[in-house]
């Protein structure tokens, strides 16, 4: 192929095992439910929506393109021309003519191609920007579980590697595809208006273009598929591996891991080096259809010109037209590996893009109730847990028939030992997980609102800071809060002290790259975003866990303050959280084996009594020997 690069186009393709083998390299593991991809019908669907608010743009760039294109193609004919004065032996004064007019279509063919282009590329990046935020709006509110089950790195891999794609090929591939697509249509009516035997000629090409093509796409489109997958899982091993390090070095598992890593990356390298033999092959079989038509496109202008049908410079454009066509054909079906490229990473944003999130299944006079709601909690919500069931995996139940209620304002400390299920009820509770089996209902004022907008806030020990102004992170729970209202908040969790001595007060930058926060201050302004929200009920999962010593009654006294006046469930990091709560329930083996006030459960003598008495044993302990724990620091993981 005489303008194809020197180094073949590699995209994420393969072929069919060389050996006849199945081996399925990019096959996904057991028990992941990887996101959903949308079909080819949808996604073309998809495409036509996000365009059709910008048809005036899409019509004026393609315009352009076209006239670009037109003027280009008199290119050929003037050559053509020159090549008639030499050959009839006119005066030289007569070639100035066409070669000025070479120059205008020169001028005017640079000016048009890159408006046109210009447009065309701001038509691409509007309508990626628009598809970007509706897969990052929908992909912030899939399930957890849902995102869970499919593994964090098919959701990386889409936001990252998809998105990368579907981006190249709006930058590069889709005005270049423009381009080349109209070149090819336009040269070809161009080479029929010379003599429709030239156009026959050139057609000889189609048939070998026209296989190639439909054996590349036969190969290419399930291997793009499988290697998206191979992708999605080489990055969940490599999460996997990086997150559990400590754990993976605890047991001595590195060279087992290693092995998952380098079998998971050595099959989506094994996939890339089949694309590599299966672009050589497309060449290959480019080269054989692009010089069998210009050898077509040669005899039948010298028949012509022998038999005085046409010119030798109608002729010779002929040829440059034909000639002309190795570049757009070439980088037309180049493109198709960009095109499968970017088609199956823009399927799998769709799939996310389209998914139903659960806000919008709510009918809207309940949203708009939701949406009025006074922002002052007076008596909390009821919460009605019943016959709860849960697994994460099939046939590995993590609850058993958990029967709850938590009474309106009433405030309920979860406490039993590591992997009794505490947080996978808040989760259940929180709306986070759906149940396997059972229900949990939310009502308020004796009304049911469960599903229906009113919101059960989770805090957890794992709070994110995100990089801005203060009063920005703060405003994540309540958008239209003022600065008096972020410091009202601020006060009951005792930030307000520290949050003003900071440089520039709400307004300095927190987060990456900006004023470091400690453990306990990120762990307040977790509080203080729940005040701002102000919730009818409030899950706390071992919220102050991350305080030091020094801090943990700091942050306990405020945690309290913060659930004030609410339905609050805590999942109690410390008895003493537990011990001042109005009742304790208490879990084992993923069910509920105690429930009462802490003076019952220690007279009753069961379960939270022994973690009591161990707790207070340690605490004295801890009192008499500086060298072991602190007082307040014990913590039920610890026994």
């Amino acid at each position: 192929m005489s303008d194809s690069p020197s180094t073949p186009h590699t995209g994420p393709t393969g072929a069919v095992p060389d050996d006849g083998s199945e081996r399925d390299f990019g096959s996904e593991p057991a028990g992941r439910e990887l996101l959903p991809t949308a079909p080819p019908s949808r996604t073309r669907a998809a495409v036509r929506e996000l365009v059709r608010p910008r048809r005036g743009l899409t019509v004026a760039g393609f315009a352009t393109m076209i006239v670009a294109t037109g003027v280009g193609l008199l290119v050929q004919p003037l050559l053509g021309r020159i090549v008639d004065i030499v050959a009839d032996h006119r005066p030289p004064g007569d070639i100035t003519l066409p070669v000025v007019l070479l120059v205008l279509v020169a001028l005017t063919q640079g000016a048009t191609t890159a408006l046109g282009l210009s447009l065309v590329s701001r038509l691409g990046e509007t309508v990626l920007a628009r598809l970007r935020e509706r897969f990052v709006e929908k992909a912030l509110r899939l399930p957890l579980e849902q995102v869970e089950k499919a593994g964090a790195g098919d959701l990386t891999a889409r936001v990252t590697r998809d998105v990368s794609v579907v981006g190249e090929a709006v930058r590069d591939a889709l005005p270049e595809l423009a381009r080349s697509v109209l070149a090819i249509a336009l040269t070809l009516a161009a080479m029929a208006a010379l003599d429709w035997r030239f156009f026959l000629a050139a057609l000889i090409t189609v048939p070998v273009q026209a296989s190639t093509a439909r054996w590349y796409v036969r190969n290419a489109v399930p291997l793009y598929a499988r290697q998206r997958i191979a992708t999605g899982s080489q990055q969940q091993q490599l999460l996997d591996t990086i997150a559990g390090a400590g754990t993976v070095r605890a047991f001595r598992l590195e060279e087992e891991h290693t092995e998952r890593v380098t079998r998971r990356s050595s099959a989506a390298v094994e996939l890339t080096l089949r694309g590599v033999r299966l672009v050589l092959d497309f060449y290959n079989r480019l080269h054989i259809a692009e010089y069998a038509g210009l050898a077509a496109v040669l005899v039948t202008g010298f028949l012509l010109v022998r038999g005085g049908s046409v010119s030798i410079g109608t002729a010779t454009a002929a040829a440059l037209y034909f000639h002309s066509l190795f570049t757009p054909v070439n980088a037309a079906l180049v493109l198709l590996d960009d095109a499968q490229s970017a088609t199956a990473a823009l399927a799998r944003l769709v799939g996310v893009a389209d998914q139903t999130s659960p806000e919008a299944e709510k009918p809207e006079p309940e949203k708009q109730a939701h949406e009025s709601r006074p922002r002052t909690t007076e008596a909390g919500g009821t919460v009605t847990v019943t016959g709860i069931h849960h697994a994460y995996e099939p046939g590995r139940p993590v609850l058993h028939d958990v029967n709850l209620t938590l009474r309106a304002g009433e405030r309920v400390a979860l406490v039993g030992p590591s992997g009794a299920g505490k947080t996978t009820l808040a989760k259940l509770i929180a709306g986070v997980h759906s149940p396997t089996a059972g229900s949990v209902r939310v009502t308020t004022n004796g009304a049911r609102e469960s599903g229906d907008g009113v919101p059960v806030a989770l805090v957890t020990q794992e709070t994110h800071v995100f990089a801005g102004p203060l009063a920005d992170d703060l405003r994540l729970a309540r958008a239209d809060a003022t600065d008096d209202e972020l410091r009202t908040a601020l006060t009951p969790v005792a930030a307000l002290d520290w949050v003003e001595a900071l440089p520039e007060g709400l307004g300095t930058v927190v987060g990456e790259g900006g004023h470091r926060l400690t453990s306990a201050q990120v762990q307040q302004l977790a509080l203080a975003r729940l005040m701002l929200a102000d919730p009818p009920v409030a899950v706390l999962d071992e919220a102050t866990a991350e305080a030091g010593s020094t801090g943990a009654r700091l942050l306990e006294q405020a945690a309290d303050r913060a659930v004030d006046g609410r339905t609050a469930l805590v999942v109690a990091h410390r008895l003493t959280q537990a011990a001042t709560a109005d009742r304790i329930v208490v879990m084992d083996g993923g069910r509920i084996v105690e429930s009462g006030t802490h003076d019952e459960l220690c007279t009753a003598a069961g379960v939270y009594a022994s973690l009591w008495e161990a707790w207070s044993g340690t605490r004295t302990t801890a009192d008499q020997t500086p060298t072991h724990h602190r007082p307040d620091t014990t913590t039920l993981k610890d026994h």
